[in-house]
């Protein structure tokens, strides 16, 4: 069994968000991580390779810089880290994002993808579905158990306060929420071995299949109007009172609002 796993770096929003002038993020300027669902998805394939003696491929597109959630990964036990990186994809929104990390999977061979459900930097949840409609393979997102039974994969699907029980023939793409498992950690040795491999780097030139109308910025049908750091709230009103007229206050306030 072949596994592809795409992983987006993202930026620690503990330490800060910055954004260029256009209003695309800074992500050079930036602290980072992976991407919370993605490790999850990750952790996924990596219990299929245990289980199943799978090949893991790990894929992301990003800075340079982006080499750093290859190397975590394959430190975790993925087998390959392939970046996509390159001037010219810079700026993407979900469609020219997909349309590049398909391009990419083309040159790859694969029973199964994993993402995760969405990124912490957009919550679009756009993109895993639409890299399988790149592909046309099937899709089956907010995974919160998979198993293998033969050339099926079957997923049980959150589903508001209960689960869908589907299943779909491989080749096929799935999404994982954060709650699915809790990823291992990076091993000592791992961590060795993953800065001692190679990483696997391509640019726009390594693409399948991908028109240059639909990748990048200029690709980008999403436009961004206007964005700012979050807007932080005021001190707000304080008041010394005692209990009863703190009491009498508090219930003005509330009919005030239409709350009573």
């Amino acid at each position: 069994m072949k596994i592809v796993v795409c992983v987006k770096q993202v930026p620690d929003t503990k330490g800060g968000v910055k954004f260029n002038p256009d209003g695309t993020l800074d992500r050079g300027a930036m602290l980072t991580i992976m991407n919370p669902d993605d490790k999850a998805g990750l952790e996924a394939a990596l219990k299929l390779k245990d289980e199943y003696d799978a090949e893991v491929t790990v894929l992301t597109m990003g800075l340079p810089k982006a080499d750093e959630v290859l190397r975590e990964a394959m430190a975790m036990g993925a087998d390959k880290g392939v970046l996509v990186t390159d001037r010219v994809l810079g700026g993407a929104d979900t469609w020219a994002t997909s349309t590049t990390l398909a391009g990419a999977i083309r040159n790859l061979d694969y029973d199964l993808i994993i993402t995760g459900r969405q990124a912490i930097d957009g919550d679009t949840a756009q993109v895993g579905p639409q890299i399988s409609e790149h592909l046309d393979i099937p899709v089956i997102s907010y995974a919160q158990d998979i198993k293998i039974d033969g050339d099926n994969v079957v997923v049980e699907r959150q589903y508001e306060d209960r689960y869908h029980v589907v299943k779909a023939k491989m080749p096929c793409l799935i999404t994982a929420l954060s709650e699915l498992n809790e990823p291992r950690y990076m091993t000592p040795g791992g961590i060795f071995d993953a800065y001692d491999a190679e990483v696997t780097v391509w640019g726009r030139k390594d693409l399948k299949d991908v028109d240059d109308a639909n990748i990048g910025l200029a690709g980008s049908p999403t436009k961004i109007a206007k964005a700012s750091d979050k807007v932080r709230k005021g001190a707000g009103e304080k008041v010394t009172l005692d209990p009863e007229e703190s009491v009498a206050y508090i219930m003005d306030k509330l009919k005030e609002k239409h709350v009573i």
